[in-house]
């Protein structure tokens, strides 16, 4: 919802495909694993495509199993983030009431719900941190009285260089703050 007196960007948060796709490919990974290391424990093919008669259980089954577990508890971690939303919210600047209210979903408990509320006159500026390399930064900040930033962009969904400076400039100039570039 954009008009001229209110800007609203959504946050996808953990519903990305790459999280369903790490999700899938680990679980089915730790599966294959631990059926491996149960077949090598028990001497029996579980699995028509697995032939474990010549792996040792202890200590190759063993291991198999344990890397098998770890998979499932990995790929059941990534899937409840996915279920629960994690990270999924808005960032909402509206001049009409003068605040800006940042929305956030966490991980169950007193904490699920972050809800940050800001007045417009407490806000000093608009940075935007770039950094290039093999793990590029690109990141959006809302810096406020109290020597506070509040990072605006979603994490761990790099965006391109272009769609940052645009987003920021947008907000700069719809909340006629100054831009920083770092």
């Amino acid at each position: 919802m954009n008009s001229d007196c209110i800007r609203r960007y959504s946050i996808s948060g953990s519903r990305r495909v790459s999280n369903y796709w790490w999700a899938t490919i680990v679980g089915g990974g730790g599966v294959l694993f631990l059926l491996t290391g149960l077949s090598s424990y028990f001497h029996f093919n579980i699995l028509p495509i697995i032939h474990a008669e010549k792996i040792i259980f202890f200590p190759q089954g063993l291991i198999m199993s344990f890397y098998g577990i770890l998979g499932i508890i990995f790929s059941f971690y990534l899937a409840l983030t996915i279920l629960l939303r994690v990270g999924e919210g808005f960032n909402e600047f509206n001049k009409e009431l003068g605040i800006i209210r940042i929305f956030r979903w966490g991980f169950p408990g007193k904490n699920r719900r972050i809800d940050l509320s800001y007045s417009l006159e407490d806000v000093k500026a608009i940075r935007v941190e770039l950094k290039d390399g093999i793990n590029p930064k690109r990141t959006i900040y809302l810096c406020v009285k109290g020597q506070r930033q509040i990072p605006l962009t979603p994490v761990g969904q790099p965006q391109t260089l272009e769609e940052i400076e645009i987003q920021a400039a947008e907000l700069a100039q719809f909340l006629q703050k100054d831009l920083v570039l770092n």
